[in-house]
C-alpha cells in the first residue's frame, strides 16, 4: 500500500523484560512528530505545561484523560487548527518529519491537506456521497474526472464503505447512517492523500456496532498512515492503539507503550484514572 511498510522490531536474542521492551518499542520506530516543550494558553488560561513527546509513524497513538486536560488542544497543535481560535498563544515547537509547522513559512492549506482530521460529531457537507469525497481533490486542482473517480473509490475502498454506497454515489450524504457518515469523513479525509490522520473522539456519537467498524478501520490504516486519537473510552485506547498519552490538567502525566501503560503504569495517577477512581 502506497509502497510503505510498516517498521518491524528486530528483538535480540537474549531474554528481554517488559521495561526493556517498551524502551525498545519507543526507540526503534521513527518518529512522524516531534512535540517540544509546548506551552499552549486560552487567554490567560495555561492549558498545556511543557508537553514534549515523539509520535511514532505508521502507529496508532491515543491521548487519554478527564475532560478538560487538554487532549484535544494537543491534537489541534499537529494541523494548526487552534490557530482559528481567537485570543491563543502557543510556545513550542511541533514538527513534522523535522519541520517546525509553526515557521512563518509553513503553508498552513498544504499542512492540513498532510495532516487530515475527523472530528467527534462526524460532518458530511450536504452534497452527494460523491461530491463528499471528491471536494478536497477539487479545492487542490485535481481536475481529471477519471483521476478523481479513482480516487474516490480507492478512499471509499479505505474506508470500508464502497460496499455499502458504490449503487447509490449520488444519494446525499446526509441520508446515511451516523456510522456511515463517519466513515464518509475518513474517506474525504484520505482523499487528498494525508500521511498522518487526526481523530478527535471519532466514536463517542456511535452505537457499538458502527464503533467497532471505525476501530477495525483504525487498525487497518495505521499501515500507511500516523495516527493520533483522542478517546474517553478506555477499552478503546486499549483494543487501537500502540501507545498513549496521559495528559492530566494539562500536564504529561505518562507516555509509553499502551501495553505496559494499561498493565503496569509507571504514576498512580495513571493507575487511579485507569481504574476509574477519578476521570
Amino acid at each position: 500500500m502506497n509502497g510503505q511498510k510498516e517498521t518491524s522490531i528486530k528483538l535480540p536474542k537474549t531474554k528481554i523484560t517488559s521495561g526493556k521492551l517498551d524502551a525498545l518499542m519507543l526507540t526503534e520506530t521513527p518518529t512522524k512528530i516531534t512535540v517540544k516543550k509546548i506551552n499552549f494558553y486560552y487567554g490567560k488560561q495555561h492549558v498545556l505545561k511543557d508537553i514534549s513527546i515523539n509520535i511514532r509513524g505508521q502507529k496508532v497513538t491515543a491521548l487519554i484523560g478527564p475532560s478538560g486536560c487538554g487532549k484535544s488542544t494537543l491534537l489541534r497543535t499537529f494541523n494548526r487548527m487552534n490557530d482559528l481560535i481567537p485570543h491563543v498563544r502557543m510556545e513550542g515547537e511541533v514538527l513534522i518529519d523535522d519541520r517546525n509547522i509553526y515557521h512563518k513559512e509553513t503553508d498552513v492549506v498544504e499542512l492540513r491537506r498532510k495532516v487530515g482530521m475527523v472530528f467527534q460529531k462526524s460532518t458530511p457537507f450536504p452534497k452527494s456521497i460523491y461530491d463528499n469525497v471528491a471536494y478536497g481533490l477539487k479545492i487542490i486542482g485535481v481536475k481529471d474526472k477519471n483521476l478523481v473517480n479513482q480516487i474516490v473509490e480507492k478512499s471509499l475502498h479505505r474506508a470500508a464503505l464502497w460496499d455499502e454506497v458504490k449503487d447509490n454515489l449520488g444519494k446525499s450524504a446526509m441520508a446515511l447512517s451516523g456510522g456511515q457518515q463517519q466513515r464518509l469523513c475518513i474517506a474525504r479525509a484520505l482523499a487528498v492523500g494525508p500521511e498522518v490522520l487526526l481523530m478527535d473522539e471519532p466514536c463517542s456519537a456511535l452505537d457499538p456496532g458502527a464503533t467497532a467498524k471505525v476501530e477495525e478501520l483504525i487498525f487497518e490504516l495505521k499501515n500507511d498512515y500516523t495516527i493520533a486519537i483522542v478517546t474517553h473510552n478506555m477499552q478503546q485506547a486499549a483494543r487501537v492503539s500502540d501507545f498513549t498519552v496521559f495528559l492530566y490538567l494539562g500536564e504529561l502525566v505518562e507516555f509509553g507503550s499502551t501495553d505496559k501503560m494499561f498493565t503496569v503504569p509507571k504514576d498512580k495517577r495513571t493507575e487511579e484514572y485507569l481504574t476509574g477512581k477519578f476521570g
